[in-house]
């Protein structure tokens, strides 16, 4: 896990990447986390557009978002990967993901357990 500040930022389009303004499907995600997986793995500050996007979920924003934090630190995170042009709403969504995904990432073997525990009851 890297801590470190990056240079050299650049501007990743949402819809570029996805293909399309409506950003619900688990997939669309994943290709979004494998370009910002990548191009911060390699030294790049991020800003992460969502202009254009017209529909956004939790399912998206979890594979795209949240499993960053599996791979880099929130401090690194905070530091070198930036959002803009989010409605009200959108950021709303961002926010709940990520606070979740820190959470789950933090200990997430307690929370495998309570999810098992739930499933057998």
């Amino acid at each position: 896990m890297n801590k470190t500040k990056l240079t050299h930022a650049f501007e990743i389009r949402t819809v570029e990447v996805v293909g399309d303004s409506i950003c619900v499907a688990q997939d669309d995600g994943q290709r979004l986390f494998e370009v910002l997986r990548d191009a911060l793995s390699s030294g790049r500050q991020v800003w992460l557009s969502f202009s254009g996007v017209e529909s956004l979920t939790t399912a998206f924003l979890n594979a795209a978002i949240g499993q960053l934090l599996r791979s880099f630190e929130s401090d690194f995170l905070r530091d070198n990967l930036k959002f803009r042009d989010l409605t009200g709403e959108q950021l709303r969504l961002l926010r709940e993901v990520i606070e979740k995904a820190r959470l789950y990432f933090s200990d997430p073997e307690r929370f495998e357990a309570a999810r098992a525990q739930v499933l057998e009851a």
